[in-house]
């Protein structure tokens, strides 16, 4: 079995309005014993978004899951008060499994059709070798503010599947060394993350489209679960923030072997030490 957990931990604020990275940590091991730990909202330095503390909250989780290798991606990487600390925003993957390569995707970011506040936005991919063989896991936050470049995010998602696929002959071509060697980057794949859209909304359908060699992502919920109403996300105890209420905004999408061996998808909906929910994707 590999387990997948991923979780916007709101830099770990919780809706108590404390923010605890081991509270956080306690919460993820006690959901499950996760191979592959994808966080979202992780920030470094920025003492405006930790509640004053100012810290290197990636450093910080690497400590408190020193058993796995820590993979960090920048959305926004701006300079700080100290030239060694800069103010950085963005995901993180932390890996049990070896990580083969790492690629970092900045999102597309065009102007808005009207006037409103965003930020960049970032993919991060780990190719690990799970037990299974390799396996690209993605994790993301698109935009919340302005859809358009939720769509155009949500497209270039799919953009970089279908370009994966594409690719899959080059290993006939590449050198055996140097970096035009051709590193394993398979079709198979987990995408999860805060997506900030609906299920069966339009950035839903842009991510689901069929791709090169029948390599399009499909909700892990669907493959389990079926027409069942997914399990909210978001909303269950932050009322201020989510005034809609309980939602779903965080998704697993699969592509490649993995669509034939999903065996679960699990929301924790007890824990409030972020506004988000933590999700468990297992596959057999």
């Amino acid at each position: 079995m590999t387990k997948v957990l991923t979780w916007n931990i709101q830099c770990g604020l919780g809706v108590d309005g404390r923010v605890d990275l081991v509270r956080i940590a306690d919460v993820i091991r006690t959901m499950a014993d996760a191979d592959v730990i994808c966080l979202q909202e992780v920030s470094r330095f920025n003492p405006e978004l930790d509640g004053g503390q100012g810290v290197d909250q990636v450093a910080a989780l690497a400590a408190l899951f020193p058993e796995y290798k820590p993979h960090f991606g920048a959305a926004i990487d701006r300079l700080g008060e100290h030239p060694d600390e800069r103010r950085q925003f963005g995901n993180m993957i932390l890996s049990r499994f070896p990580v083969l390569q790492v690629f970092n995707h900045q999102l597309p970011q065009p102007a808005p059709e009207t006037e409103c506040k965003h930020m960049p936005r970032q993919a991060l991919e780990a190719v690990v070798q799970a037990s299974l063989g390799p396996i690209r896991v993605v994790t993301t936050h698109l935009e919340y503010h302005a859809e358009v470049q939720r769509l155009a995010q949500g497209r270039r998602l799919h953009e970089i599947q279908s370009e994966v696929a594409e690719n899959q002959g080059y290993a006939a071509f590449a050198p055996a060394q140097g970096p035009y060697a051709a590193t394993p980057r398979p079709v198979d794949a987990v995408l999860c993350g805060d997506f900030n859209s609906a299920p069966d909304d339009d950035v839903y359908r842009s991510l689901t489209v069929s791709a090169p060699g029948g390599a399009g992502f499909v909700d892990a919920w669907r493959v389990v679960h079926g027409e069942k109403p997914h399990a909210p996300t978001c909303g269950i105890f932050d009322h201020k923030q989510w005034p809609q209420g309980p939602h779903c905004r965080d998704f697993f999408f699969v592509a490649g072997a993995p669509v034939n061996n999903v065996q679960d998808v699990q929301v924790n909906q007890e824990t409030d030490a972020s506004d988000h929910q933590p999700v468990l994707l297992v596959i057999g």
